[in-house]
């Protein structure tokens, strides 16, 4: 039975969507079900769920600004609607993404700049980014803007600024002046400070310009870096699909594996680009970036001792999968956001092929919700 005085009691209303389960330890029951059928189905084993810190965990956050500039509201949207949900105590995000975000009302009352509105698609303000430095304890904020001029902004940023004085890393404007869910916008602008969050992860630097993607509970992500770097024997080739900025294969690339790395995204390849000119040189001459769809890597593939895969939500893409199926190399290490779509994959992989599904490990690395990051070894037989 969950002791669920053992966390702080939430003290916003309406509810927030983000929390579900709010004060429910471990991943939820209807996820450990599911891992469970695919286990049995499929003769692998499953661990028990790996789990870190519940509170202050969150590293990264998007929130939206609604409101009026004298009132203004940030948070998220309540369930299937463009309401949001004011959280500006929540006990799941570092307590710097709390300072962040009430330095934004103080700078959107001091300039004046009004909060977007959804219906009538005006305002300036649509969404605060924040991710937290571990190592300096400093803020990349992004503030997002319905508008193709950073100018309009201007006031707000110089302001937020201000504020923000020392905690702050980098402050960039995003503009999104589309009629669109999309959070972000195509147009960037560096306001102040680096150009990237740098972390040491798995025994290397990665970097994460604003635009890409980063796990926001990074102690809990590098048990998973750990477990995947404990599966690549001396030797090894290895191909890591979907990197991102390298947070997995950079600390390998450190230790001296060959090692292409597959990215599609512009934020992305960048990161990548960063992390790979920190390496020493040595180490730098026997990587490589693969920019493109993961489905039209075969040549990489090919030669591949050891594949790594990180998919978004939707999972593998058909020609990838067929490939991996068809071809297998030795190991494949899948790590998954979405149990639907990684059972989908594995029973598909499995079908008349010769891989074998190991290995399944659970983290909870999204405390108080239905989602389950999954890690799941398959094996050539």
């Amino acid at each position: 039975m969950s002791d669920v005085t053992a966390f702080p009691v939430c003290t916003h209303r309406p509810t927030c969507p983000g929390c579900p389960r709010y004060g429910q330890p471990g991943i939820a029951g209807a996820a450990r079900r599911h891992l469970e059928s695919l286990a049995r189905d499929t003769g692998a084993e499953l661990d028990a769920t790996c789990a870190g810190k519940p509170m202050g965990h969150r590293l990264r956050a998007r929130l939206m600004v609604r409101g009026r500039a004298a009132s203004p509201k940030i948070g998220l949207f309540q369930a299937a609607s463009h309401r949001i949900a004011d959280i500006p105590r929540c006990h799941v995000h570092h307590p710097l993404i709390n300072q962040a975000a009430a330095e934004l009302r103080h700078a959107l009352r001091a300039s004046a700049a009004e909060p977007y509105a959804d219906g009538p698609h005006r305002g300036l303000v649509r969404a605060l980014q924040v991710v937290v430095e571990r190592s300096s304890q400093t803020l990349q904020v992004v503030i997002v803007a319905n508008d193709r001029d950073a100018e309009s902004a201007a006031a707000l940023l110089e302001t937020l600024r201000e504020r923000l004085g020392a905690r702050l890393h980098s402050l960039w404007w995003n503009g999104n002046p589309e009629q669109t869910n999309a959070i972000l916008g195509e147009h960037w602008r560096a306001w102040q400070g680096p150009e990237a969050v740098r972390e040491h992860i798995g025994g290397a630097d990665v970097f994460f310009p604003p635009g890409a993607f980063g796990q926001s509970h990074l102690d809990l992500f590098e048990r998973i870096v750990a477990a995947v770097h404990a599966w690549v024997d001396p030797g090894m080739r290895v191909v890591e699909l979907h990197a991102g900025c390298g947070a997995i294969g950079l600390g390998l690339a450190a230790r001296g594996h060959e090692i292409a790395f597959n990215e599609l995204q512009p934020a992305g390849l960048r990161g990548l680009e960063l992390g790979i000119a920190a390496l020493p040189e040595p180490r730098r001459a026997h990587t490589a970036r693969l920019a493109g769809p993961a489905g039209e890597q075969q040549g990489a593939l090919a030669a591949a001792d050891l594949v790594i895969v990180d998919p978004p939500r939707k999972g593998l893409e058909p020609p990838l999968r067929e490939q991996l199926r068809d071809r297998p190399p030795a190991r494949l290490v899948y790590l998954s956001c979405d149990r639907d779509s990684l059972a989908r994959d594995a029973r598909e992989l499995l079908d008349r092929s010769r891989l074998r599904l190991h290995r399944l490990t659970p983290y909870a690395l999204f405390p108080f919700t239905e989602h389950v990051e999954t890690l799941a070894l398959f094996e050539r037989a």
